[in-house]
């Protein structure tokens, strides 16, 4: 038998191993292959996740919302304006015991990291997996810091996206602070420390430590204690949970946590730490203005209008600027306590008042309702009501610009009927007129026909008299819209006080229109000036128009419906009240205060028949609270009167001065005379002179009566002071002295 030939288990083996080491190098490859895609892959993920960035180089991107301050010219606090309640301060001015609770009890490694704490987030990775919760975080301060700033629009959804932003963006501050100052690290720390502070929210609405500070203890950041800096540092974690005010307990419990690791990290010894844990909890909420507690609140509310108007919403709430305006806090007060002197009862209409510089358009004071906390709507800015009669005064400039004089006759019976389209019939509010009288004296006692005429006069081919006197009303600061309507003579469009008071300031200086003005200067959160006021006044009337109608209006308040608005120095003014007593009004100035009031229901526009026992007219509601206001806001300033505009070369038109017969004065008493004449509008010149008739009795006149002369022609007339006395009579000479009797000598 044959044996087989073996088989060659050489070769076969030499064969078995490549195979093997093939197999295995497959499978290697293949891990590795899937490794380095995975590498790749993750790379390219992690990559896609840091696009988008914001501006980390810039380091603007990682500011904070900062409140916005207004303050009065007089140097108080107004109101802070802002989204986060935030002060923002050095480090110099935060404890150091705050500083250093915040940096044992939130990130124990902060000196020593780069803005990520590695092994703390192995710690943290380890305590949750152990415990199957997640009770522990791994967020460094820096990247809560951003989180907080550069983040904070991303942080609702805090996937593994977000964190990888986050820390990469924390590494990025940490070198650009590190840059900044020239690789001194401590100091790179303590200025990223120092943005945090400036941050962190502590609860009660309140932004980083001095706000804190103030909110739960009432002192300064630097002012803190041990145990209070270790009771901040805490809220750091929970700040709604462990508010002190609701939650006291807590608080503590978490404040002697802080503590011990302020001991465990050697920042307090154990004698400080034994002393804090058992300190009581002092509370303090603070009732500082900072807080959000506003002065002027409608004033305020105007201001914020008007910055919201000018810069974006996040630079006004956020942006930390600072805000000078022009309110005179006492005269601000004044006015809010003669509203409600005058009108504090229940059930008493609504009022505002605008008081404004007229040389530089500044607004004093402004009372826009009675309670802002209840009723935000702005009286004095958005209130629109008809002015009544005290718009009367823009026809009154009107005419005198077209020529007419202030002692133009005008027709004053009732009913005006008036032949625009359809016909517009005007009576006066006493029912009757007076005949030919003055515009000077219709505007003192507010003749409405008058005025109805006026306006119609005042009708010219290129432009109706509405018209013109709209233009008039525009350019002395009315900005409400004016439809051409002839019944806007007597009131009929509506308007703001504050429109009011600014368009009557321009008499007071002479026909110098400067705009209502609230805010002086801006200043950015780096001391720059974003905006200063430059008041610039515009001549909008001659010199002599303005002055003739502060002339007349001076008649109102000495001898026409305005005398209740009295004050006792040079003043002008004009009362309004709108149809059914809904609105009453008086605008009058001085020449360094205009001021305009207005009284009625806001709501329902009631007619005002019976308030305190008087009836809704301007004289009578409007004047007194105007004249307790002046007397009060001009106590201590100079009595000033309007500078006289009378230049030779002004000339009222000849067609408005009618040639007019002189009435017959002689015969008649002075005061006889002066009734007669004072609605003519004849001028008066009075010289007295010993005469046999009667004192006080017209004796002669110039020019003779029955003489054609021009309206507003001086009469001189002699008047009687009576027969002058004779002379004393000499007193009787002295009787002489007796002579002495002589006895004979015996």
């Amino acid at each position: 038998m044959s044996r087989r030939r073996p088989r060659r288990r050489t070769r076969r083996g030499n064969r078995a191993v490549p195979l093997a080491i093939v197999v295995a190098g497959a499978v290697v490859a293949a891990i590795l292959g899937v490794v380095l895609l995975g590498a790749l892959t993750a790379y390219a993920v992690v990559s896609s996740w840091l696009e988008d960035l914001p501006d980390y180089e810039s380091p603007e991107v990682f500011d904070v919302a900062q409140a916005t301050r207004i303050y009065s010219a007089d140097g108080k606090l107004l109101a802070k304006l802002y989204l986060e309640n935030r002060t923002v301060v050095p480090i110099s001015a935060i404890s150091t015991d705050l500083a250093d609770a915040i940096v044992a009890v939130e990130d124990e490694r902060f000196y020593e990291h780069d803005g990520v704490d590695y092994m703390g987030i192995a710690r943290a990775a380890v305590t949750n997996f152990t415990t199957g919760t997640t009770v522990e975080g791994a967020s460094t301060i820096t990247q809560q810091y951003v989180d907080n700033t550069i983040l904070r629009d991303e942080r609702t959804d805090r996937t593994l996206k977000y964190k990888v932003r986050e820390a990469f963006l924390a590494t990025k501050l940490e070198e650009y602070k590190l840059e900044e100052f020239d690789g001194d690290r401590i100091e790179a720390k303590r200025s990223i420390l120092e943005l945090y502070l400036n941050t962190v929210y502590l609860g009660e609405g309140a932004y980083g430590a001095q706000a804190a500070a103030k909110t739960f203890f009432s002192k300064n950041a630097d002012q803190l204690t041990l145990p209070e800096s270790a009771l901040l540092a805490g809220l750091a974690q929970a700040p709604s949970r462990l508010n002190p005010f609701a939650n006291p307990d807590g608080a503590v419990e978490r404040r002697a946590h802080v503590l011990d690791r302020m001991l465990a990290k050697g920042a307090i010894t154990q004698a400080e730490h034994d002393e804090a844990t058992d300190a009581p909890l002092e509370l303090k909420r603070s009732k500082d203005p900072e807080q959000g507690i506003y002065r002027a609140h409608y004033f305020v509310a105007h201001v914020k209008k008007l910055l919201q108007q000018e810069y974006s919403q996040a630079l006004v709430f956020q942006g930390g600027l600072t805000i000078y305006t022009t309110l005179d806090t006492g005269l601000q007060a004044d006015a809010e306590k003669v509203t409600k002197n005058h009108l504090g009862s229940r059930g008493d209409p609504d009022c505002a008042l605008v008081a404004i510089d007229p040389r530089d358009g500044a607004i004093k004071a402004m009372v826009g309702g009675e309670n802002y906390s209840k009723n935000k709507f702005n009286l004095a800015t958005q209130g629109r009501r008809q002015p009544g009669s005290s718009f009367k005064t823009f026809v009154l400039v009107t005419a005198l610009e077209d020529g007419m004089p202030p002692h133009r006759y005008v027709d004053s019976s009732s009913p005006a009927v008036i032949p625009s389209n359809p016909p517009w019939i005007v009576s006066n509010s006493e029912g009757r007129g007076r005949g030919m009288i003055t515009m000077e004296s219709a505007t003192r006692s507010s003749v409405n026909t008058v005025f109805a005429r006026l306006i119609w006069d005042l009708n010219t081919d290129e432009a109706s008299g509405a018209e013109r006197v709209g233009e008039t009303a525009h350019r002395m600061g009315i900005s409400s819209d004016m439809p051409p309507y002839p019944s806007i003579a007597l009131g009929s469009q509506n308007v703001t006080p504050l429109e009011m008071a600014s368009a009557y300031g321009t008499l007071a200086t002479n026909g110098v229109h400067y705009p209502a003005m609230a805010i002086t200067k801006v200043v950015g959160p780096d001391g720059d000036v974003v905006f200063e006021a430059e008041p610039d006044g515009e001549r909008v009337l001659e010199p002599e128009i303005a002055y003739a109608a502060t002339s007349i209006l001076k008649g109102v308040i000495s001898g026409g419906t305005g005398r209740r608005a009295n004050i006792g120095r040079p003043a002008a003014g004009k009362t309004g009240t709108s149809q059914n007593y809904r609105d009453a009004w008086f605008v009058g100035y001085t020449p360094q205060l205009v001021t305009s009031v207005w009284v009625g229901y806001y709501e329902t526009e009631t007619a005002m028949r019976n308030v305190h026992g008087a009836r809704g007219f301007g004289g009578t509601l409007a004047a007194p609270i105007w004249a307790d206001f002046m007397k009060r806001a001009l106590a201590g300033e100079p009595v000033l009167d309007f500078e006289k505009q009378d230049k030779p070369e002004y000339k009222w038109r000849d067609e408005w001065v009618p040639k007019i017969a002189v009435p017959k004065l002689v015969g008649l008493s002075l005061g006889e005379a002066e009734k007669l004449v004072s609605e003519s509008g004849f001028k008066l010149s009075v010289k007295k002179v010993y005469d046999e008739a009667k004192e006080g009795t017209v004796i002669g006149q110039d020019p003779k009566a029955g003489s054609k002369v021009s309206q507003g022609t001086t009469l001189t007339l002699k008047v009687s002071k009576g027969p002058k006395a004779p002379p004393p009579a000499p007193p009787p000479a002295p009787e002489p002295e007796p002579e002495p009797t002589s006895t004979p000598s015996p």
